[in-house]
């Protein structure tokens, strides 16, 4: 087992029934860092939060977002941008 297979296997057990204290910690060090920087930096702290967050939801097997569903193109419709366009479409 690796050094950072062991410090995850740690932070599971850490946050194991600790989720919504750990979650509000993140928050709350992420708005002290954002207040001590006049909010300079306010959207890079606001993706470290989410990403650290996501990772706690994550430590239990929980979702971290609504699931996302493809509709399939409509014929007669562009598709929408970023879609690979289909043949005959």
């Amino acid at each position: 087992m690796g050094l950072l297979d062991d410090l995850k296997g740690k932070a599971q057990q850490v946050i194991g029934g600790n989720e919504q204290a750990i979650k509000d910690g993140i928050e709350k060090a992420g708005d002290f860092v954002d207040s001590k920087t006049g909010g300079k930096h306010a959207d890079k702290i606001d993706a470290v939060q989410r990403g650290a967050s996501d990772f706690v939801d994550k430590q239990n097997n929980r979702p971290t977002s609504d699931p996302v569903v493809e509709q399939p193109p409509v014929a007669g419709q562009p598709p929408v941008a970023g879609e690979p366009r289909q043949p005959g479409l």
